[in-house]
């Protein structure tokens, strides 16, 4: 018998009626609304570029972004790997002084790791906003890395933000974002990877603004390689010359050219006291194919410069 006035007299209607009322309240704790009283700076904070990223310029990249950040023009990257697409989103968000939320995409990523879901804690359910919603809700800049490599029916959510509408609806939640004024999103891929399979839909393409990118011209691309790896100009274009004979190999036995990131990996070798044919075998040669007489052709174009 329980010590409270509503059970002085027992009767099993009464404890199924106490135990419904019980259930009821229990469940409406475990679904209340959490309260967010973070603001904007403390959630983005963690996103911001805080130190100046290297970038050298190649042609008006940097200008032709600026003006279509400024009309907030969703835009496009397109070049192949290692070209220093990644690299020039953080150095112009770095510039902008705006966060960026970096995605990397892949074929097993659904629509509600971008937008968000709602979650189990120890206070209840709550919401909690994929980097998409984040950058929409806050005001950042939403960079979908390699976006071909997403699933069509996955990337398709970024449509009504990257329209004149700038919403991002949360059916699952059954609210409707109205994107920030400082949000943009960016996207980047790698054509050479297109196939049927993996390629943006013409409704996704013509949502975007799109900037080419490519290795740079021999002078400068020796530069970058010998600010970034710490070799000297001489070694620096030295590995420049052999990414240049392996990238006249690609579609003859290469699927890729040799990128100005693995150029700055053998240079960091180097410049750690690593023998340059050994730092050319580990960072240029063994990792870009398994082919004995690819290799053999790499190996002696490594070995006419060192």
């Amino acid at each position: 018998m329980r010590n409270d006035p509503f059970f002085r007299t027992y009767s099993p209607r009464q404890e199924a009626m106490a135990r419904a009322s019980q259930a009821q309240q229990a469940e409406a704790a475990m679904t209340r609304p959490v309260s967010n009283t973070a603001s904007a700076d403390d959630v983005l904070a963690p996103f911001i570029v805080q130190n100046e990223p290297y970038y050298r310029a190649v042609a008006d990249e940097v200008e032709m972004y600026e003006a279509a950040y400024s009309v907030r023009m969703p835009m496009m990257l397109k070049g192949p790997t290692g070209c220093g697409k990644t690299r020039f989103v953080e150095y112009m968000a770095w510039k902008l002084q705006k966060p960026l939320i970096t995605v990397a995409c892949n074929e097993d990523m659904t629509a509600s790791d971008l937008v968000g879901r709602f979650l189990l804690d120890a206070n209840g359910t709550r919401w909690q906003d994929g980097p998409l919603a984040m950058a929409a809700r806050h005001g950042a800049i939403c960079y979908l890395d390699e976006v071909v490599e997403a699933r069509q029916d996955t990337t398709v959510v970024i449509h009504p933000l990257t329209d004149a509408r700038r919403i991002l609806p949360l059916e699952k939640k059954g609210e409707m974002i109205e994107a920030h004024p400082d949000f943009q999103v960016v996207i980047s891929y790698n054509p050479g990877y297109q196939s049927l399979m993996k390629d943006l839909k013409q409704s996704t393409k013509q949502r975007f603004g799109a900037l080419d990118f490519n290795y740079p011209e021999h002078e400068v691309e020796a530069e970058i390689v010998a600010h970034e790896s710490g070799v000297s100009i001489d070694v620096a274009k030295n590995l420049v010359h052999i990414a240049e004979r392996a990238r006249n190999l690609k579609g003859h036995g290469l699927d890729e050219g040799l990128s100005t990131r693995m150029l700055i990996y053998a240079g960091s070798l180097i410049a750690k006291g690593v023998a340059p044919l050994a730092a050319c075998r580990v960072a240029l040669v063994r990792p870009i194919t398994d082919d004995p007489d690819m290799r053999d052709a790499l190996d002696s174009a490594v070995t006419t410069y060192f």
